[in-house]
């Protein structure tokens, strides 16, 4: 066994994910969590994918996991050296390790061979769920492992099985406080399939240790895991991390969120125009309180705020309308030449220019980046009417659309969009003695020009398009007027 040894108690902390599939909103609160509680402690944070189950590996979800981080900013600080220097540490590299370690435990009587066929762990647990017990394995094997020997040397497969110890497994949880099971009341957990590789017990603790984490900070289904953690750690006689369960993240309907319950994936988000500033917001207020009634933060402001010990052990709401507010919030706050940049995507026909300029008309009627996609659609190419939309529009009679597109028409000629506020006056001036108010009857203006009626400010997208595609488009709504007039008539 491996002596007790004294360690470096700074803050080492690691996100663990399975390659099941994409990372989904509760995983990166963990890795959230686990990343600004090392950058507020001076710590180092760590990657790990934990691929043992090869049963439940789906393809390409290391290169989602990684891409759905670095989308994010929360970069992990080393790696193993395969694959550079900051690639992950990848579990089934790391199978003879475990292999050791889990003949260590059979040595020293704190782990058990067992040959027990599926077919007979099955009628157990019927057996045992028929007598109102709990299923959990009934030792069979404990007392035979001179046969278990001789079966495993005829090729037969087995497992090997922790052997929990008497007594109770207690930790000081960093969020929940003293936490106690019996350890009569807790499995006997296989440690290694019968294909070699190791269950998550194993394989996290060894790796844990050999990592040098100090804080496991992770979901708290795994609380009722601890206790054989906490055991392994003993039995290998090792001391063990401090750990900080942090509560479950729920939908709107209070199930426990998860892409079965149809919850989006990390880089959805991103493909869907959230910035990764406003997610990760969102994401540290599932649970955490920054000790103010400030909410609005970036990453290095989560960095200076962020404590361990404010995160609440209640459950905590994913709200969409409150991420789509922060996201609002962090598009606000961005630079006009930042927000042009990161516009591309949604603009990709437009040049730099044309989106700087398109940036004062935009930024406080987004919400996410995909949103300037169809605001500045009828600015940067053709501006089809919307079905449906036809003039006058409610409240403007006839008359008033058709004398409020002349004057426009022949303002717009004579250069008014040289000065667009004073154009705005005198239309509003005209509108006001005819009894229609302003907000009404620009609706015949927006439908002109934008083709709906409601959009960017119609003044300053006659600006942006120019006085020529101005009046063209004003008369084609003076000409669709004139047809409808014409058609009322017959």
């Amino acid at each position: 066994m491996t002596p007790a040894v004294s360690r470096n108690r700074s803050w080492r902390v690691r996100f663990a994910p399975s390659p099941t599939g994409a990372l989904h909103i509760g995983s990166l609160r963990t890795a959230l969590f686990n990343w600004l509680a090392a950058r507020s402690n001076g710590g180092a944070f760590l990657l790990r994918i934990e691929d043992t189950d090869q049963g439940r590996y789906v393809p390409g979800s290391e290169e989602q996991i990684t891409e759905s981080l670095a989308w994010l900013g929360v970069q992990w600080d080393e790696g193993p050296g395969v694959g550079g220097p900051h690639a992950p540490y990848i579990q089934s590299l790391r199978t003879d390790l475990y292999k050791e370690r889990g003949a260590e435990l059979a040595e020293g009587g704190h782990a058990y061979w067992c040959t027990c066929t599926p077919e007979r762990l099955a009628e157990m647990r019927d057996a045992q769920r028929r007598a109102g017990q709990p299923t959990r394995y009934d030792r069979r094997c404990l007392g035979r492992q001179e046969e278990v020997a001789s079966e495993r040397a005829a090729g037969m497969s087995a497992v090997l099985r922790q052997l929990m110890p008497p007594g109770q497994s207690c930790w000081e949880d960093l969020i929940r406080g003293e936490v106690c099971f019996d350890n009569a009341d807790v499995d006997d957990s296989v440690l290694l399939k019968g294909d070699g590789f190791p269950t998550y017990h194993l394989a996290n603790v060894v790796d844990d240790r050999e990592m040098e984490i100090s804080h496991v900070i992770r979901a708290e289904e795994w609380i009722p895991s601890t206790p054989k953690h906490l055991a392994l750690y003993a039995a290998f006689g090792w001391e063990p991390p401090r750990f900080a369960h942090v509560p479950v993240v729920l939908g709107e309907d209070r199930h426990k969120l998860s892409k079965r319950r149809g919850a989006r994936s990390v880089l959805e988000y991103r493909d869907l125009g959230y910035l990764p500033a406003a997610l990760a917001n969102a994401m540290a207020l599932l649970g955490w309180s920054s000790g103010s009634e400030d909410e609005v933060f970036t990453l290095p402001e989560l960095v200076e705020r962020f404590s361990i010990d404010r995160v609440n052990p209640a459950p905590a709401v994913f709200d969409p309308k409150r991420l789509d507010a922060l996201q609002g919030l962090h598009v606000r706050r961005l630079p006009a030449e930042e927000l042009a940049t990161l516009l591309e995507p949604w603009l990709p026909d437009a040049t730099y220019e044309q989106r700087r300029a398109l940036v004062p008309l935009l930024q406080e009627r987004i919400t996410t980046l995909a949103d300037a996609a169809a605001l500045a659609a009828p600015l940067l190419g053709d501006a089809p009417w919307q079905e449906g939309v036809t003039l006058p529009p409610k409240k403007v009679d006839v008359d008033t659309a058709a004398v409020l597109l002349d004057v426009s028409i022949a303002a717009v000629e004579g250069g008014a969009l040289a000065d667009p506020v004073a154009l705005r006056e005198k239309l509003t001036a005209m509108l006001d003695e005819r009894g229609v108010k302003a907000r009404d009857g620009f609706r015949v203006l927006y439908i002109a020009m934008l083709g709906s009626p409601a959009g960017v400010p119609v003044f300053d997208a006659m600006a942006f398009v120019g006085a020529h595609t101005t009046v063209s488009r004003l008369r084609h709504a003076r000409q669709k007027l004139d047809e409808v007039t014409q058609e009322a008539t017959r």
